[in-house]
């Protein structure tokens, strides 16, 4: 199936509909789900988080999609880490802004990977990929995923957990659009500053 054509049929009525189909498996459709985004980031992973609100309520649909959304993480932070030295990926290895991020996490640590996998808008595949190529500890890592996707995860549940109430509130539509619109741009203000930080770092060296 064409790339394209796959996104264009992604839509959440659609996800919601697998997840259906799949009710008799429990848990499992709505863990696979966000759990594949992370090794195929084209994905949607808002929209599956909000189809799990959906369709198991919002505390279940939170924590699938947060486990989901974890153990991809970190399964993915895991190939990189053990597989990151092969000749296969030396073009991620060579790449001037890869090198320097990954200096960057290693000076900084947990506390700018907690921040960016707070915000949904954050290109959570990158910074798998750096932390992975990067010396951060394991146990680092870990505690950002699953600190960080649990306040992502649950902000995109709470919002998409009842979808027909942003229609017939629009208060509440409009506190939600100024919230995500705050998250966007302290998302951009955080990317610069990581940028930032880079930049500095080639200067010195």
């Amino acid at each position: 199936m064409d790339v394209e054509v796959l996104k264009e049929w992604i839509t959440l009525e659609n996800i919601m509909e697998i997840i259906e189909k799949y009710r008799s498996f429990g848990p499992i459709p709505g863990i696979l789900l966000p759990m594949v985004e992370a090794f195929i980031p084209f994905l949607p992973l808002v929209l599956f988080v909000m189809a799990n609100a959906n369709a198991f309520g919002l505390w279940f649909g939170f924590l699938f999609s947060w486990i989901g959304a974890s153990v991809g993480a970190y399964l993915v932070f895991l190939l990189i880490r053990r597989f990151g030295q092969k000749r296969f990926f030396a073009f991620l290895k060579r790449n001037p802004k890869v090198q320097k991020l990954t200096a960057w996490v290693e000076r900084h640590g947990f506390g700018p990977l907690f921040l960016l996998l707070c915000f949904p808008f954050t290109p959570s595949a990158v910074v798998n990929i750096v932390a992975g190529l990067s010396k951060i500890s394991i146990y680092q890592y870990m505690l950002a995923v699953f600190t960080g996707k649990m306040v992502m995860v649950f902000m995109i549940s709470f919002v998409g957990h009842d979808i027909r109430s942003l229609i017939t509130q629009p208060t509440r539509t409009a506190i939600v659009g100024v919230v995500i619109f705050i998250l966007w741009l302290v998302g951009k203000q955080i990317e610069i500053r990581l940028n930032n930080g880079v930049k500095k770092e080639r200067q010195r060296t």
